[in-house]
């Protein structure tokens, strides 16, 4: 069953930016979306325009469909109901995110009153079961966020995300802050809610090899476009665009003293989304670019089984060299 379909969504904010150019999604109940790029090529933009979060403004065309219901067209009402019961948002940084000042078993039960109309009783003890199921003690409402570790805090925005049943969870960024050890057990949780919940997720990160381990699928985003999807281990492993490739190979592997001694990136950065290049918005920084790719924009072709990616090498073997096969990555 289909749960989220976003279709040709373009987000520019007042200036001129466009943020997000284009972009379709799909993602079934039970189903996990890895979204991974560089800072600047529109994850969070795109996170932000599924609950309409962005600022007073932003222009946003397309359809963002949440069983079966367009989220860009609803009433204001609809869409607060929505941003709780139908679809949450887990934030990076949970320090940030959370209000120093409360308890967090207050900040729980916020959602709880306000939208499924419970007693304060009942609010109370929602939330020390949403705390025990994220692996804390109902005790710890008591607690004010500074009195908690980085990897308590994330637990309590997760148990907030679920306060009131959602069928889909946006994690944006929701480890990039933790040590190892505790980015490990944030994403086992995370992967286990979802399979005992049976709810959708789309996961976040500029870290491929974290969204290969957690997710079903992963879509990579540049300048605000999608310029692959697919299988996550595939496209984590043997990715058909080069940038997408260079993701991968940027990040070192342990056991591989090639990577570890000579880690691979790009130079610069990704383009001024109020000024893209023209033609394929990558083509500067590409290693592969032809003539062409200055001139015109690829489009995702077909890649493989079930695979997609926006450039002129698919059909032919991509030039450059390949990340290893094997995950080595530290949370396994």
């Amino acid at each position: 069953m289909t749960l989220l379909e976003v279709r040709d969504l373009e987000v520019t904010y007042p200036g001129g930016a466009a943020a997000v150019r284009g972009v379709d999604l799909t993602l079934a109940a039970g189903r996990k979306l890895g979204i991974a790029g560089e800072s600047g090529c529109g994850k969070s933009t795109l996170a932000l325009a599924l609950l309409r979060l962005l600022p007073a403004g932003t222009r946003v065309s397309g359809e963002v469909l949440l069983n079966g219901e367009d989220v860009l067209t609803m009433r204001w009402g609809q869409v607060r109901a929505v941003r709780w019961a139908g679809a949450s948002i887990v934030f990076q940084g949970a320090m940030h995110s959370l209000n120093p000042v409360h308890r967090v078993g207050d900040q729980i039960t916020e959602p709880v009153l306000l939208h499924r109309g419970a007693t304060a009783a009942a609010a109370r003890r929602r939330a020390g079961e949403l705390l025990e199921r994220v692996g804390l003690p109902a005790s710890r409402a008591a607690a004010y966020p500074h009195e908690l570790s980085g990897g308590q805090r994330q637990r309590v925005m997760i148990a907030m995300a679920l306060a009131c049943d959602p069928r889909l969870i946006v994690a944006d960024e929701p480890t990039t802050a933790l040590d190892v050890m505790i980015q490990a057990q944030i994403l086992r949780l995370i992967e286990r809610l979802v399979a005992d919940q049976d709810v959708g997720l789309i996961m976040i990160s500029h870290d491929l090899a974290v969204l290969a381990d957690t997710c079903d699928r992963l879509t990579v985003m540049y300048a605000g476009r999608v310029v692959e999807e697919g299988p996550a281990r595939q496209v984590y492993e043997d990715a058909r665009h080069p940038y997408a490739r260079a993701l991968s190979a940027a990040f070192p592997r342990i056991g591989d003293p090639a990577s570890r001694f000579a880690p691979r990136g790009l130079p610069g950065d990704p383009p001024d989304p109020a000024a893209p290049p023209a033609g394929c918005a990558f083509h500067p920084r590409c290693p592969v670019a032809l003539d062409v790719c200055a001139t015109r924009d690829q489009p995702l072709r077909d890649a493989g089984p079930d695979r997609r990616a926006a450039c002129v090498h698919v059909g032919a073997a991509v030039p450059g060299p390949a990340p290893a096969a094997e995950d080595a990555r530290s949370t396994s």
